[in-house]
């Protein structure tokens, strides 16, 4: 579970810093949101990227719980395996998402995404 935890929190990291980049401006607009915005995102995307770094800490934060890799959990440990299921589940629609994507670059993010969930799915089953 442990190895599945680190490897969910470590993937997702990699999104978080992704989205990071794309709030400060990076041109990296092809490969997020539709994938339809060359370059810089615009305003309300680059915000919605800022929203989306909040729910990925957070989801982070719950597996890293439930993987007993964190000393603080954000809700009681009867709620964790069930959180870590909705971080599962949030990942996988993510994976079905960029899978459907029509920015070739987007599509490369599901991988990605199939992985994290796979992975919160271990964690979730401790």
């Amino acid at each position: 579970m442990n190895i599945a935890g680190i490897a969910a929190v470590t993937l997702i990291g990699g999104v978080i810093l992704f989205q990071i980049g794309l709030v400060l401006g990076a041109r990296w607009g092809s490969a997020a949101w539709g994938g339809q915005n060359q370059g810089r995102l615009p305003v309300r995307l680059r915000i919605a990227s800022g929203a989306a770094i909040l729910i990925l800490a957070f989801l982070a934060w719950v597996v890293a719980a439930r993987a007993e890799l964190v000393a603080v959990s954000p809700m009681p440990e009867s709620w964790l395996a069930p959180a870590t299921w909705v971080a599962a589940g949030y990942f996988a629609l993510g994976a079905i998402v960029n899978l459907i994507s029509r920015s070739r670059v987007e599509r490369l993010w599901s991988p990605v995404a199939l992985a994290t969930s796979i992975c919160c799915g271990v964690v979730s089953l401790g």
